[in-house]
């Protein structure tokens, strides 16, 4: 999915700001992935320091959705690399979210899939199979929800209930 004038948030905020189905989340978030702008239906993992449900959803077919991970915004591990983010790339996710942090951040670059997390931690996460799946997390002053729609670039991220054209 490319960012095209009709999903820039930017826009989508002028249009749309204040009404109830829509929410714009506080900024701190880098990019890191090789596309700036993506959007797509959320899909979700809470994924405390352990990355086992991350892995299980980007091995899924992402059918253009959008990965937030809900790392309770640690900076003790990675949650995301350039495995998974070529993972994600290669079964058709637009774009992964993280609160938290990722590594391999250059190899992370090259790859045709958004990325946006708080920073870069070299240490990878623990695989406990620990977390939970499509369950609706809040970071950011959002509540990111299964099914609803995330628009991102390099101004910020955006959620709506239904999608926006």
């Amino acid at each position: 999915m490319s960012d095209t004038p009709d999903t820039k948030t930017a826009d989508l905020c002028d249009a749309h700001a204040g009404t109830a189905h829509f929410q714009v989340a506080e900024p701190g978030f880098l990019d890191y992935g090789g596309r700036r702008g993506f959007f797509g239906p959320i899909s979700t993992v809470r994924a405390p320091e352990d990355n086992s449900l991350v892995r299980k959803a980007l091995e899924e077919p992402g059918q253009g959705r959008v990965l937030v991970v809900d790392g309770g915004g640690s900076r003790r591990c990675a949650l995301v690399g350039d495995v998974l983010a070529a993972l994600g790339q290669k079964n058709g996710w637009a774009g992964v979210v993280v609160n938290g942090c990722i590594r391999d951040a250059e190899e992370v670059g090259r790859t045709a899939i958004g990325v946006k997390a708080l920073g870069t931690h070299p240490l990878k996460s623990g695989k406990r199979n620990e977390g939970q799946r499509d369950v609706e997390v809040r970071f950011a002053g959002v509540t990111f929800i299964p099914g609803h729609h995330l628009y991102a670039d390099a101004d910020g991220i955006v959620t709506s209930e239904k999608p926006l054209r």
